[in-house]
């Protein structure tokens, strides 16, 4: 009888093991790596002022996948990485004594400010995938918080070029993201919740209210 109930409850357990261990092979992680390439907007631009020439972005960084649901369809993405935005227009910045002014410019060559982030990104994503699909649609829409670590300004003219560290700034930075696709081909697309400038920075006596739209492509890799 002992051996009969002891031999049952190593049959039970031999079985719950391999029923967790088929479970436990169903979880898949996908997208593992990002790299994106975007053309960027101003938005809230001041009177007079307008983009110019090529305003892009890059960025690229890990996300680690967490499935919410056994077949893998659902999951939560939390990354880290870094981002490069430059955008060109007509506003032109200016050091003097420590203090950066700026103003409005048409006859300029190219005016640009650039930035360096530390991007956190957090996202919600839906797809059809399986186990042994690497092509499949996917839906991925989130927030991503970012850290600016340094920023340019430079201008040319015909007379002279001009560049200098700009700390007029927000730091903190944040918006909504979207990301939808098939296979390795995916649009890309981020909206500012957030003022590029920290609110101090005006030109012609007006409030810089600049926030980034970007939209573009991005390539997720396993």
């Amino acid at each position: 009888m002992r051996f009969f109930l002891l031999f049952s409850m190593v049959a039970i357990y031999s079985n719950a093991q391999v029923a967790n261990d088929s479970i436990a092979n169903t979880r898949y992680f996908e997208d593992q790596f990002y790299i994106g390439l975007s053309y960027n907007f101003i938005l809230n631009p001041t009177e007079g002022s307008s983009q110019r020439n090529l305003s892009y972005g890059l960025q690229a960084g890990v996300i680690k996948d967490i499935p919410l649901n056994r077949s893998g369809t659902k999951a939560i993405g939390i990354g880290a990485g870094l981002a490069l935005n430059s955008y060109y227009s007509n506003l032109v910045a200016n050091l003097s004594d420590n203090v950066i002014s700026y103003s409005i410019d048409d006859d300029i060559t190219r005016s640009k400010l650039e930035t360096h982030l530390l991007e956190f990104p957090l996202e919600f994503r839906w797809r059809n995938s399986t186990i042994d699909e690497y092509k499949f649609w996917r839906i991925y829409g989130g927030i991503k918080a970012a850290y600016i670590v340094g920023a340019r300004s430079k201008f040319d003219s015909e007379e002279i070029s001009e560049g200098f560290k700009n700390t007029d700034l927000a730091k903190f930075q944040y918006g909504l993201t979207l990301s939808f696709g098939y296979n390795t081909f995916n649009l890309h697309a981020y909206y500012a919740l957030t003022e590029l400038f920290n609110g101090d920075a005006s030109v012609n006596g007006e409030v810089l209210q600049y926030k980034p739209l970007r939209i573009g492509l991005i390539f997720y890799i396993l």
